[in-house]
């Protein structure tokens, strides 16, 4: 009897003795190779490379070559397809509504990115704060203090957490400990283990208008798309800072940079964009905007966290056709 076939879609950077130890002996692993989607697609019939697939561990390096994981390439995966392993929290670029109606179960790997994105976070917040890349650019150009304008300290700041997740709560313990002033949190309900110092709102206006510094932490789907608009930054204090790990087009760029020009903002941090690797030119000509290429899990740390989990969801389901994993779209 064969084994089940799993391929590997994408960069395995840190855990490759882990996939074998996990699944060397209980699978057939084979890696996608293609430099097209045409050639990807090609392989997936019966007598393919890729034919009879029950598992894929996907990264997301692998859009680069094949796409990203939409409806038409989701529609064209064998009936033997039953598991796409994400390695990432975030899944944007896989069709989790297509893979449903074809019975695919979709797992991320929430939990493994928290400190690496977390970390991330705080150095935008304290950055945005007090002025820190202006500074560093400033000494390298031989400017030492020039032209900088008084910063702000943590303690004086109220954070706003947007999506209190395991990031949004590894972070809010970060900022806690600084301390900042006061810690609000929304959700779409309270979280259960949130700490005591955390207070949770009822609503996104509430959180806004309580917030000297919002932090962005919710995932990107069709109902986040543009969360953070123009009549959401306005409802911002005058002089207050977002921070953005989360997706880019969970805030309107647009806004943001009208925001920033007309001084509404007092500063921003960001980690991702709408377009990545593409950033506006505009942010560029901002000093008190701190602008980061997508190094929320630029650690090793992190991606092998993140490889070890992804793989172990697959492990879960071929011994027990389940896994903890489940993106939240597939839980019900």
């Amino acid at each position: 009897m064969s084994l089940p076939k799993i391929v590997i879609c994408g960069d395995i950077v840190w855990a490759h003795d882990e996939l074998q130890q996990m699944l060397g002996s209980t699978t057939e692993i084979v890696r996608m190779d293609c430099q097209s989607r045409k050639e990807f697609l090609d392989n997936l019939g019966p007598n393919g490379k890729y034919g009879n697939v029950v598992g894929f561990y996907r990264h997301n390096s692998s859009a680069d070559r094949i796409g990203i994981f939409d409806a038409e390439l989701i529609n064209a995966l064998p009936e033997t397809c039953k598991w796409i392993a994400h390695n990432g929290a975030g899944y944007d670029q896989i069709d989790v509504h297509a893979c449903k109606a074809r019975g695919i179960r979709v797992s991320n790997t929430p939990g493994a990115v928290d400190e690496g994105t977390a970390t991330t976070a705080l150095y935008l917040l304290l950055s945005a704060l007090r002025q820190f890349s202006i500074a560093e650019r400033n000494l390298r150009t031989l400017k030492w203090k020039s032209g900088l304008i008084p910063a702000h300290d943590p303690s004086a700041m109220t954070l706003g957490v947007l999506g209190m997740g395991g990031i949004g709560l590894h972070f809010a313990k970060m900022a806690h400990a600084l301390p900042v002033k006061k810690i609000y949190y929304y959700n779409r309900s309270p979280k259960k283990d949130a700490p005591e110092w955390a207070q949770y709102v009822s609503s996104l206006d509430e959180l806004l208008e309580k917030s000297d510094v919002l932090s962005v932490h919710c995932p990107l789907n069709e109902r986040t798309v543009g969360l953070i608009g123009e009549a959401q930054i306005r409802k911002l204090k005058k002089g207050s800072i977002i921070i953005n790990t989360a997706r880019g087009k969970v805030i309107d760029e647009a806004a943001l940079i009208k925001a920033l020009e007309d001084g509404h903002l007092y500063a921003a941090g960001i980690d991702v964009y709408p377009d990545e690797p593409n950033v506006n030119p505009k942010l560029m000509e901002f000093r008190n905007v701190t602008l980061l290429p997508h190094m929320g899990t630029e650690t090793e740390e992190s991606q092998r966290s993140m490889e070890v989990r992804a793989l172990q969801n697959l492990v879960d389901y071929f011994q027990s056709d389940s896994g903890k994993d489940l993106v939240l779209e597939h839980r019900s």
